[in-house]
This record gives C-alpha cells, sequence and structure tokens, in this order.
C-alpha cells in the first residue's frame, strides 16, 4: 500500500505534519479525520526507487535449507504481536521485523510476503504462498483474525500457544536426552571392553584349558561376535533408524510405531500427554479464534503428528457432519485398533538381545525369540488396547459442549496435562539416574564375576596341586 504525507490541523490549531498507510487518498483523508485531524494538504510520498526497488524487480534471496525452527517462529510471531499491539500497519511490521532478521529461511519468506500483499493479497494469502514457514494451522489463524477484525488479539493467543507448546517440548526433550547420552556412552565402554579386554582373559583360559562356568562362556560368545561382528554395532541403530523410516511410509507400518511410542514402559505416558496436550490446546485455540469447527479439527489431526490421534480426529470430523457431538465419537474411537507392528515393536528389544543367544547356541536362541515375541504380544494386550483419551477428557469435551464453552474447557484440558508432562518429566529425570546406575553396575558385575569365577577355580586348582606335592 502507498505511503500519503499530509499537513493538519489538530483542535487546539496546532499544525500537523506526518505520514499515513492508506488505499487510497479518500481512506488516507477518512483516516486523518477519524484521528480528529483537519487535512489541510496530502500528498502521495515519493520514494527513491534503487535498481532492486524499481517495479517487476525482487530484493536479491540467498539459499536456505529446510524450514523455520519453532523457535525463530515463536520468537517473530510474539515481536509481531506487540507491533500491532501498538497500532502499526501490518506491512511496515512485517518490514521492520524482515530487516532485523538474520539471512534465512524465515527472511527470504518475509520478503515474499511482504511482495504478496504490496501486489494486493491478503496476510494469510501471502503468508499461505510460504508453507516452509508458515502452516496450515498459522494461516487458518490469521485468516480467522482477519475475518473477525481482531488480528492483534489472535497474534497474542497464537503467540502464546507456540510459547507453551515450544516449552513442553523442551521439557521432554529434556527429559530424554540425558539417558540417551549416558545409554551412548555405555554401549560405547562395554562394546570396548568386549573387543580388547575380553580377548586377553580368553586366551587365559585356553592356555590352561580350564572348564568354564555358563556365565562365561555367554560373556565369551558375546565377546567373539563382537570381534568378529564390530562393523554392525553402529550399523545397528542408523539400520533401525531407516527401518522405522520406512515402515512409517506405509500406514499400517506408522501406526503401529506410534502405537508403541505412546505405549512403551516409562517414555510412553510422556509422549501421549504431550500429544493430547498439544493437540486439545491446538483444537481450543482455533475455535476461541473463530475457526469453524470442521476445519479446526482437520488442522488440529494434520498437525498432531501421531498416526493413532489422526485417525481418531478423523473419525470425530465424520461423525460430527452426520450430525453427532464430539464427546461421542471421541469415546468410541479412542481405542486403538489392532495392528501387529506395534506387537513386532514390543518384542523387538528382546529379539535383539536374542541374536546373541541365537549364535551362540540355537536352542537357547530359539526359545528366546519365541519369548520375545510372546512378551510382546502380552505387552500389547495390558497396554496397546487402553484408550488414548480417557473420560476426564471427554466428559470436559461434553460439559463445554453442553455450556458453549468448549474452547474454554479444551484449554482446561491442555493446562492439566501441561502439568502432568511437567510433573512426569521431573519425574523421569530423578528416576532414570539410579536406574542408569543399577543398569550399568549390573552389565560391569556380569563382566567381572564371568571373568574372575575362572581365575578363581584356576587359582584353587594351582594351590590345591602345589600342596599335594609338598605333601
Amino acid at each position: 500500500m502507498p505511503f500519503f504525507t499530509f499537513e493538519a490541523m489538530d483542535k487546539n490549531g496546532q499544525e500537523i505534519r506526518d505520514e499515513i498507510e492508506a488505499t487510497s487518498e479518500q481512506e488516507a483523508q477518512s483516516t486523518i479525520r477519524s484521528m480528529g485531524y483537519y487535512v489541510t494538504k496530502i500528498s502521495v510520498k515519493k520514494q527513491k526507487r534503487s535498481a532492486a526497488a524499481k517495479p517487476g524487480a525482487k530484493k536479491a534471496r540467498g539459499f536456505a535449507i529446510g524450514g523455520v525452527g519453532t523457535k525463530e517462529k515463536t520468537m517473530f510471531t510474539r515481536q509481531l504481536s506487540i507491533l500491532q499491539d501498538a497500532g502499526l500497519p501490518i506491512l511496515r511490521s512485517l518490514k521492520i521485523l524482515e530487516n532485523q532478521q538474520t539471512p534465512g529461511r524465515l527472511k527470504y519468506c518475509l520478503m515474499d510476503v511482504c511482495d504478496a500483499i504490496e501486489n494486493g493479497d491478503t496476510l494469510s494469502e501471502a503468508m499461505g504462498k510460504a508453507p516452509k514457514a508458515f502452516d496450515r494451522l498459522y494461516v487458518n489463524m490469521i485468516k480467522a483474525g482477519e475475518a473477525g477484525g481482531a488480528l492483534e488479539v489472535i497474534l497474542r493467543r497464537l503467540s502464546e500457544f507456540m510459547e507453551k507448546s515450544l516449552t513442553l517440548k523442551r521439557k521432554v526433550i529434556g527429559a530424554l536426552i540425558y539417558p540417551a547420552a549416558v545409554v551412548s556412552v555405555a554401549v560405547i565402554i562395554l562394546t570396548c571392553i568386549m573387543i580388547w579386554i575380553v580377548p586377553q582373559f580368553i586366551k587365559i583360559f585356553e592356555d590352561f584349558g580350564t572348564a568354564l562356568p555358563a556365565m562365561t562362556v555367554l560373556l565369551i560368545g558375546m565377546s567373539k561376535g563382537a570381534v568378529k561382528y564390530w562393523y554392525l554395532i553402529p550399523l545397528i541403530p542408523v539400520g533401525l533408524y531407516f527401518i522405522v523410516k520406512l515402515l512409517k511410509m506405509f500406514e499400517y507400518g506408522r501406526e503401529g510405531w506410534d502405537l508403541f511410542s505412546m505405549k512403551v514402559p516409562i517414555f510412553g505416558t510422556l509422549i501421549e500427554k504431550n500429544i493430547l496436550a498439544r493437540s486439545t490446546r491446538t483444537l481450543g485455540t482455533m475455535i476461541s479464534s473463530g475457526v469453524p469447527i470442521l476445519e479446526a479439527l482437520n488442522i488440529t489431526r494434520d498437525t498432531c503428528g501421531n498416526a493413532i490421534f489422526e485417525r481418531l480426529y478423523t473419525k470425530v470430523s465424520e461423525s460430527i457432519r452426520e450430525g453427532e457431538s464430539i464427546a461421542k465419537p471421541l469415546k468410541d474411537y479412542s481405542v486403538p485398533r489392532f495392528n501387529a507392528m506395534a506387537i513386532f515393536w514390543f518384542a523387538f528389544p528382546f529379539l535383539l538381545f536374542s541374536i546373541p543367544l541365537a549364535i551362540w547356541d540355537w536352542n537357547i536362541g530359539f526359545l528366546a525369540i519365541v519369548g520375545s515375541c510372546a512378551f510382546g504380544g502380552m505387552m500389547y494386550l495390558m497396554k496397546g488396547r487402553k484408550r488414548v483419551v480417557n473420560d476426564l477428557v471427554v466428559n470436559m469435551v461434553d460439559v463445554g459442549e453442553e455450556t458453549g464453552e468448549l474452547d474454554t474447557m479444551l484449554y482446561k484440558v491442555a493446562d492439566t496435562y501441561d502439568e502432568e508432562v511437567a510433573v512426569l518429566t521431573e519425574s523421569l529425570q530423578k528416576l532414570m539416574e539410579p536406574l542408569l546406575i543399577i543398569f550399568l553396575g549390573g552389565a560391569v558385575l556380569f563382566i567381572v564375576v564371568a571373568l574372575f569365577l575362572p581365575l578363581v577355580e584356576l587359582i584353587n586348582s594351582l594351590s590345591g596341586g602345589k600342596g599335594g606335592k609338598k605333601k
């Protein structure tokens, strides 16, 4: 939109000189009069155009990989909300924020948004053309704010929503980093022991030809496997990552993995509550902003990031089209459907431990594989058939529909689960330390006992032999 420079008189007869942004001179005069000024002179502001700013030319864009980070977009939204509360025109606010951005995806997307607005697009239309920076949730929230004439309110809600989601995400990641780092270091240390330390003891045992206990035989088998197939150790996590990615390309495989990740002991509850808190807050924010319920459900489904909840929100949306309320299908479809891939993932950790046993002794390994599959099936029956949305959530949604305050109830559900995730995260962080110590202590104890039992027997036999010679 063009800028108009104007001269005016206020109620006290003081001369005012300023500029204003408007689509036409008539709109500019109307806006100035609404401010209590009497216009004496107005004209379009002449702007010097550089070669890059001439019509048809675009600012130079650099090269950027990937999308916009959550932290970066959250900060931008908060700053845009503040500028809109201050009353600045949207285009000027965007240009201020674009100028202060470092070269990257967000800066280049803001350039495109500014160009689109100058060409006559609305803010939501312009942002919709930059999907790597602004997703469907973001664009529809802005669109609802434009339709309701409360863009600054929507931006404030959006920034608060993103800040809470970011805080929750940081807490979950923080709870997972410590055990992941400790387990990684432990695996490296134990691998080094198996490859370099245990073989030295094997030579001693072979030289003396002593009978070895079962624990030592098992350790020697694991050591020989580690020495022979050492290159598989780093390939196992990489291969597992690509297997998961490959299976998640199919709906059935993705559903199985997502169900397993929500129901796995210790961390599953944290992941499930986190998804429920995020999705209910998303739905509540969109409803309170004026987005139609079906569109809000579709966007919540697309942004929840879990196949089980995607199917649930799809069923709720279909039921609403048929005249149902939200609470009833939310309860009816909250039990995940049967998925054999989830059983496989429950059994998978134990199947990994069965492989060395099968290499050492096929009969024992076969029994371990059968036991792993049985354990996976048992875990699935115990955990995988439980509802992902409990009665508390269903009842609060039902009350919200009856009272016309569905968004408020969804906010309360989200706040409740946010608090539970925070408490659970803190508890897990305290619990993981002794559990990891027990795990590492048990592994070291197994290695020490397995290595020193034959040595003790060897020393006793040698001592007994020398005593017999003296007699």
